[in-house]
């Protein structure tokens, strides 16, 4: 099965819909922009490369866009402005190539890895527990036997919330009182999934940045001690990212990619922001996977980021490639 025959007619329609906002912003600076060009011309890359930045692509992912463009011309000759979407479209499906999901069907997991650890980082509010809850319906949803950890225990809203997820979505939590070792949780929770048998687990972590040194230490003491058990974990690390902070964004990753070795990302409330060229930026700049796409408030507004499928409805297209 092909990568992209996992996405079906009601996921796009989601993504369509979680994205209308962006699209409309898209589109509006896309028709500025070629407004009064019958050709793409230094004019139109300029203001096309303002638009890209306005829309939180990013300067250096914009530079490369542009060059990408500038290059395209220059083997074509004549390109009409109307074409301009179609290139910017396949252009960005290009420069995110290398940075796709793996081909697994979504919410699948590598039979190979049993359990299947998944460490959660991110600040306070960009909705990492949320993003928790969510995976943690999904994995359910697939068939799989999912244990949570309570592994930010500075914040009792951190642990309550955790803990009204796993009773909504019905899968067990391990968690500690208040000020406890964040890896005695994280090791309680592996050994108690592995004894039972699950299929993956998601720890929680707290998510302060005031101290970079204090946060790569925890989250290095958070991985040894689930070694101990599963050798490998934590299979993923996972940077959970506010698609609506724009630019903030990009400065949270840098934080984070600098304290741990950061694998995935998740970046959440697409579906209220204009911002969501963030998520084309953010894929280029760090070179770590965008793997999931929060698009909504609701329990299954969660999905699998394939780049294909956004790109194309970014920009209004379904063609195949």
């Amino acid at each position: 099965m092909g990568l992209f025959n996992f996405f079906t007619k009601d996921k796009k329609d989601d993504l369509n819909k979680g994205l209308s906002k962006t699209k409309e912003s898209v589109f509006s600076k896309l028709a500025r922009v070629v407004a009064g060009h019958s050709k793409v011309d230094e004019a139109v890359l300029d203001d096309l490369e303002e638009m890209l930045i306005t829309s939180d692509v990013g300067v250096e992912t914009t530079i490369k866009i542009i060059k990408r463009i500038e290059n395209r011309i220059a083997k074509d000759k004549y390109i009409n402005s109307d074409e301009l979407s179609f290139i910017l479209r396949d252009e960005i499906s290009s420069l995110l190539a290398d940075n796709d999901t793996e081909e697994l069907a979504d919410f699948d997991l590598p039979a190979d890895k049993h359990p299947y650890v998944i460490m959660v980082v991110g600040v306070n509010g960009v909705g990492k527990t949320t993003t928790i809850g969510k995976l943690a319906y999904h994995f359910k949803q697939a068939g799989k036997k999912v244990y949570l950890g309570a592994a930010d225990t500075f914040r009792a809203a951190a642990v309550e919330q955790l803990t009204i997820w796993s009773e909504r979505v019905g899968v067990p939590i391990v968690k500690q009182k208040m000020g406890s070792d964040p890896a005695s949780v994280a090791f309680d929770t592996v050994s108690s999934a592995r004894a039972n048998d699950a299929d993956v687990v998601i720890i929680d972590t707290a998510g302060r940045l005031h101290n970079k040194i204090n946060l790569m230490n925890e989250l290095t003491k958070i991985k040894n001690v689930m070694k101990k058990i599963v050798p490998e974990a934590p299979h993923e690390v996972l940077l959970v990212l506010d698609g609506s902070t724009g630019q903030n964004a990009f400065e949270q990753a840098k934080q984070f990619t600098a304290a741990t070795e950061v694998t995935a990302l998740a970046v959440t409330k697409l579906d209220g922001t204009a911002k969501g060229g963030v998520v084309i930026g953010i894929s280029d700049q760090f070179k770590i996977p965008v793997k999931y796409i929060g698009l909504g408030e609701g329990i299954e507004d969660l999905q699998v980021f394939r780049k294909r499928e956004f790109v194309d409805s970014l920009f209004g297209g379904d063609e195949e490639k």
